[in-house]
């Protein structure tokens, strides 16, 4: 029989994507500064070119940075992350009502990384409040695995660098939250 056992917290991990940063990106830093606490890396500017997807939406060129945060989550908070971010974006609609940035959070840990979405899809398990647990890539054999679904940006190696840094630092912190305080 298992014994269900709460597992270790994740890395919130934040993927930002807009063609617009000079419009919001001050005040948007300081709106997730409140929200999470302060960044414990934070990426440059990475090219989105796999896809057109959000093109119509947030204009071109696209342009993603990606953000992570000292404290580490309960694994069971996904979908409320998913949903403050999602009121992040409301709150800074452009004129015609379009988004300015798309937020994807997630969650990284030794083993995973899981993207929240509002939207189903055959692999993605429902998780509550019509939020989504999308499993966006696994970590095995000391590297970042693409799945079938994996999107073509989140299996590009410009990508897996950082989730290599971001593990790392994830990692470190796991090891120093089980040390004795001396």
């Amino acid at each position: 029989m298992s014994r269900p056992r709460t597992p270790k917290p994740g890395k919130l991990f934040l993927s930002i994507l807009s063609s617009k940063w000079e419009l919001f990106g001050d005040r948007l830093k300081t709106r997730l500064n409140l929200e999470f606490g302060e960044p414990d890396y934070t990426s440059e500017l990475i090219p989105l070119i796999e896809t057109g997807y959000y093109d119509r939406e947030l204009g071109t060129p696209i342009y993603r940075k990606i953000l992570t945060y000292k404290p580490l989550v309960g694994l069971e908070r996904l979908a409320d992350l998913k949903l403050k971010t999602n009121e992040l974006e409301k709150n800074e609609l452009s004129k015609d009502e379009k988004r300015l940035f798309n937020l994807d959070p997630g969650l990284l840990t030794l083993e995973r990384l899981v993207l929240a979405s509002g939207k189903n899809f055959t692999h993605r398990v429902y998780l509550n409040s019509g939020i989504w647990a999308d499993l966006t890539l696994i970590f095995s054999r000391g590297d970042w695995m693409d799945l079938p679904w994996t999107f073509p940006d989140y299996a590009s190696e410009k990508i897996k660098v950082h989730l290599r840094n971001i593990r790392s630092i994830y990692h470190r912190q796991l090891r120093e939250e089980v040390q004795p305080v001396q």
